[in-house]
């Protein structure tokens, strides 16, 4: 939420491509480029799905709305079955995905997403999990906030393990993986 600008940082600076945005408010930070996927959803459950997509784009062009709920169709077929539902109406696993639609609407080249997992399927983890994967891909920047790390350890660069809000480690996904200490306290791997 800091990132975003929701909270206000207690200290230093948040640089995005070099530079200090800091100072921005949560809209300046999202024309910037940066979305957020927050813990909960947050969606707009007495809007449909379409209208939740619109509502993401609105920092947009209305000339480019169709391009982009398109191409989050792609990522989540369900959600284009669903398109006049009420957000509301739908399973966990569809909001999920119409959470991280709805954020990447704004065209961002950083999306955050906290609790990816929480409560869904393992069905919906993985379909989660591939529209990630395929956002890398497309050169997009992941920040995951997650609670399940062997999923995590299988797709992330890095990982920073945080306790009490502090960071307690940093470094390679692999690094990680191979530091038996860290993977026993930490990670939940034995």
């Amino acid at each position: 939420m800091c990132i975003a600008g929701h909270v206000k940082q207690q200290g230093g600076v948040i640089h995005l491509d070099g530079q200090d945005i800091s100072n921005l408010d949560p809209t300046e930070r999202v024309r910037n480029g940066i979305a957020i996927s927050p813990e909960g959803r947050r969606l707009f459950k007495d809007l449909t799905v379409q209208d939740n997509l619109r509502v993401g784009g609105m920092v947009q062009s209305a000339k480019v709305f169709i391009h982009d709920r398109d191409r989050v169709l792609a990522l989540f077929p369900r959600l284009g079955e669903r398109l006049n539902s009420l957000a509301g109406n739908l399973s966990g696993g569809e909001q999920q995905m119409l959470a991280i639609g709805r954020a990447l609407m704004t065209r961002p080249r950083l999306i955050m997403i906290d609790e990816l997992s929480l409560g869904l399927m393992p069905k919906i983890i993985d379909l989660c999990y591939q529209a990630l994967i395929q956002l890398r891909r497309d050169g997009m920047t992941v920040l995951l906030v997650e609670q399940n790390t062997e999923r995590v350890l299988k797709i992330a660069d890095n990982i920073c393990v945080l306790e009490s809000g502090s960071t307690v480690w940093q470094g390679t996904a692999e690094a990680a993986r191979n530091d038996p200490k860290l993977a026993e306290a930490y990670l939940g791997m034995h």
